[in-house]
């Protein structure tokens, strides 16, 4: 039993450290976000004004968050064009149709951001869509 948990939290953290921001500005000052990966610490140009993450979401068509890809649809593809709007510009229609502007749109988000670049938003993709549609001052790229 012991084994076991060790083994899940060796697998968890990095998981769970993964795109981490670990540094913010409150006062609306100029910050470098620090992201933690199992690689080693990276520091992040942008965003650099940091809003807390809440009930005052910026879209609001669903709290879900599950793994999107080409073809999928619904108000949870509704929230990732609106996350994609906010925070690049996209210029999506919320229409929750993920089709190639989407894809296209999660590529170029996924690659300003740093993360890995395959046109799916999953758990990474949607935390860093998230923190990034919320901060003040998008869009970023």
């Amino acid at each position: 039993m012991r084994r076991a948990f060790a083994a899940a939290v060796a697998l968890a953290l990095p998981i769970a450290l993964a795109g981490a921001p670990a540094v913010a500005a409150s006062d609306g000052a100029s910050a470098t976000a620090i992201v933690a990966t199992t690689q080693g610490a990276h520091k992040l140009k942008h965003p650099t004004n940091f809003v807390t993450q809440g009930p005052a979401d910026v879209c609001n068509y669903t709290k879900r968050r599950p793994s999107l890809h080409q073809g999928s649809s619904g108000r949870t593809v509704q929230q990732a064009q609106c996350y994609l709007n906010r925070a690049i510009g996209a210029g999506l229609d919320e229409d929750g149709d993920f089709g190639r502007l989407t894809d296209s749109a999660t590529r170029d988000f996924q690659e300003c951001a740093e993360i890995v670049v395959d046109g799916r938003i999953g758990a990474q993709t949607w935390s860093f869509l998230s923190f990034w549609a919320n901060a003040s001052g998008g869009p970023f790229c």
